[in-house]
């Protein structure tokens, strides 16, 4: 087939990726003229492990390309639909740049064309895409609802095996066509119509995140009487009814899907009058963990005005460059506003949080040891393997004051009593050892 893939970004550069792998010739195309540049040279604009080698084969093979018109929709058999939907001021998602690009394609669309929606939309979207395209042709087009499951940092992965292909349609003509396309990947295919496609996205997210918020509330309250959030969720998880995904208890999630999913799903629910009570709860518990950080540091140090902190890690999480509703974005600021020189380090997402925070208190290091020298504390926010790995007891060698927090719980109790470091974890206050002497 010829596939052309509306919206070089994350979603729609693995997918490109993988569809070109099947042997189909795939033009990822994107307005940014910049962008577009950078792929056609063989530089991903994401971090993701393996990417950039197999775009470079691609291309040579001629299979995949790049282009930054919207004419070579002229030659797709499927236009698949991959383009942002950030959120809005008011958390629901913001179709703008969406009904753009369905507007500037809708002319060049082949009568047998399919449009596949793989942008995380609410519901009721494809629908008005179909309307968008009937205002600017005059014609009717199917459109088939695919949402995407990928993670980032094994978004290739999952998208070469994933554990589920959703197909939402109301043409049995495009929902079949849809399958073919993914057949090679999964024969796990649910098919269903658009609206419940539709849902399907935010309600998987909004479910994750629910596991999340959880396992943290119990690690807040497994602080207060004496219990280990770790082994309770190794118990939890030994129930194949809750299974162990997800129930690893630290400092929040973040990043591009869930905040942004959950807002949108809490959006939907007021449009039609219904209180989500479990989800306000659920983004809240979230909002507000990753001040235990800042609490943490509190206990350890007191005020922190005048010391030096060590953050280690600025992605939300390991394995991406991607710093969106990043636990980093909200405490290095509040250590910034508290008087502290803040030292940081992580091995791919510098300039992603930079473009975000920039401060004359904040400096960058190379090193994870690097940036710990003469800190007072160490906090630890994203578990690359780059800073779990690190000799603790080289660590408290270089500090000024020999001070962990632990935002991910990320490190053995025994090595870090044997390094002698001050340490605070998540939801495990048997390991903990607080400092009892001032950092002076």
């Amino acid at each position: 087939m010829n596939i052309v893939i509306i919206g070089a970004g994350y979603v729609g550069l693995v997918t490109g990726v993988c569809f070109a792998e099947l042997g189909h010739r795939v033009v990822c195309v994107d307005r940014d003229e910049d962008k577009i540049g950078l792929l056609s040279a063989g530089r991903p604009t994401i971090y993701e492990p393996g990417l950039e080698e197999h775009m470079i084969r691609l291309m040579s093979e001629e299979r995949l390309s790049f282009s930054a018109s919207v004419v070579d929709t002229a030659l797709a058999d499927v236009v698949v639909v991959a383009v942002g939907t950030p959120q809005r001021m008011d958390g629901a998602s913001d179709l703008t740049d969406l009904e753009s690009a369905v507007r500037s394609f809708a002319r060049f669309l082949r009568e047998d064309a399919i449009v596949m929606i793989k942008s995380t939309v609410p519901v009721g979207t494809n629908e008005r895409v179909r309307e968008w395209i009937k205002e600017e042709t005059g014609r009717n087009a199917d459109t088939v609802s695919v949402p995407e499951f990928m993670r980032e940092g094994s978004a290739l992965q999952d998208s070469f095996h994933p554990d589920r292909i959703v197909i939402g349609s109301d043409s049995e003509q495009a929902a079949a066509r849809a399958a073919d396309l993914h057949a090679p990947l999964t024969s796990n295919i649910l098919h269903t119509d658009l609206r419940t496609a539709e849902m399907i996205k935010y309600a998987s997210n909004a479910f994750l995140a629910t596991k999340i918020s959880f396992i943290n509330e119990m690690a807040n309250l497994c602080d207060k009487v004496g219990a280990d959030v770790q082994v309770v969720a190794a118990g939890m998880g030994m129930d194949p009814r809750i299974g162990n995904a997800f129930l690893k208890a630290g400092i929040g999630y973040g990043g591009s899907c869930f905040p942004k999913d959950t807002h949108a799903l809490l959006q939907i629910a007021g449009h039609v009058d219904y209180d989500f009570k479990l989800l306000k709860a659920v983004i809240e518990v979230n909002q507000t963990q990753r001040k235990r950080v800042l609490v943490a540091l509190g206990e350890q140090l007191g005020a922190l005005e005048g010391l030096t902190i060590a953050v280690w890690g600025a992605s939300f999480k390991p394995g991406t460059d991607d710093v969106r509703s990043a636990p980093s974005l909200d405490i290095v600021p509040e250590l910034v506003s508290s008087g502290a020189a803040v030292r940081m380090c992580d091995p791919a997402a510098e300039l992603g949080f930079r473009r975000a925070y920039e401060h004359p208190q904040v400096t960058w290091h190379k090193e994870p040891l690097s940036a710990a020298e003469g800190a007072h504390a160490v906090c630890l926010l994203t578990e690359w393997p780059v800073f779990t790995e690190v000799d603790l007891t080289l660590l408290r060698s270089v500090m000024a004051a020999p001070v962990l927090i632990d935002g991910r719980n990320a490190y053995q109790g025994e090595a870090v009593k044997e390094a002698g470091l001050y340490y605070t974890a998540v939801g495990r206050p048997v390991l903990r050892q607080l400092r009892p002497f001032s950092p002076d």
